[in-house]
């Protein structure tokens, strides 16, 4: 019997077409690795599943109730069988080497817990946040206040070198599946955003680094989920458009009560909670803003 070796987990919310060229793609590749393919529907009303069981029968499709990005892409836990776990966004096209040359580079580094591609967006650009440094107050402060972006995307490393990063972006995650089960994957508590950062957090703690590896890239179709991209704005209401955009702030809060708090006097940690109510009180305001346009 032939071993799994990776378990592809895409989560999917009314994303029927996206989806579906997101898996043609993974298809024409899967002979690169031993694999399967799951996907976590969080209640679509698109007829997505409907769409996977015609198509796809070679899917395992599970489904359940609409409760946030990391409670659905833990929901694939119990169906995992390989010892290699890739979460994988449904706005991305898999190209060519993706699975055999990162598969490759976890076996061959056995220091690093995860690794990631390049991920190119729609205009050829690198998404930014595939590489990322942790939310620091000082790094935060300097990123949303001052627009100081360089130390926080490792702007001064060059795109096409291969490097260790502090977080990864939860489109392309792949790790071990004995590294999620020790860690605890993903805290249950992000609804949507803050989430990926908070488990690449874990995995450092647990002794692990993580890399960019941009030999090989994905293309993301970024924004979708939440609204941004006008052909699929329709996907989202303003009500969870407007969810998702408070949940990334409220995100803010638990990643840094939760690993950040013990390292900082008490005066500052109030200081800064008080700091990103503020900016979650700014983002509400646009966020209404928007919406009446």
């Amino acid at each position: 019997m032939i071993r799994t070796r990776l378990s592809v987990i895409i989560l999917n919310y009314n994303t029927k077409e996206l989806l579906s060229d997101c898996l043609k793609s993974v298809k024409a590749y899967m002979d690169e690795v031993c694999m399967e393919v799951i996907v976590s529907d969080n209640s679509s009303t698109d007829g997505s599943q409907d769409m996977i069981k015609k198509n796809f029968p070679w899917v395992k499709f599970i489904e359940g109730e609409n409760e946030g990005f990391s409670k659905g892409n833990n929901r694939a836990k119990p169906f995992v069988n390989g010892e290699l776990v890739l979460f994988l966004n449904p706005d991305t096209i898999v190209h060519k080497d993706v699975f055999a040359k990162t598969v490759r580079y976890l076996d061959e580094h056995l220091k690093v817990g995860a690794v990631t591609c390049k991920l190119l967006l729609q205009n050829g650009e690198m998404d930014k946040d595939i590489r990322r440094k942790f939310p620091t107050p000082r790094i935060s402060f300097n990123k949303l206040v001052l627009g100081k972006t360089r130390e926080y995307y490792y702007e001064d490393i060059p795109e096409s070198a291969t490097h260790e990063v502090e977080a990864i972006q939860g489109a392309f995650f792949l790790t071990y599946k004995k590294l999620l089960d020790k860690v605890g994957w993903f805290d249950e508590r992000y609804f949507f955003d803050g989430e990926d950062v908070d488990l690449c957090y874990q995995i450092h703690k647990a002794g692990y680094t993580l890399v960019y590896y941009p030999d090989v890239y994905i293309t993301h179709l970024k924004g979708v989920t939440k609204g941004k991209v006008k052909k699929w704005r329709f996907k989202v209401t303003d009500a969870q458009r407007r969810k998702l955009r408070l949940a990334g702030v409220a995100s803010m809060e638990l990643f840094y009560k939760k690993n950040l708090w013990d390292k900082y006097p008490l005066l500052f940690n109030y200081f800064v909670i008080l700091g990103i109510n503020l900016f979650k009180i700014i983002r509400y305001i646009k966020v209404v803003i928007l919406s009446l346009y």
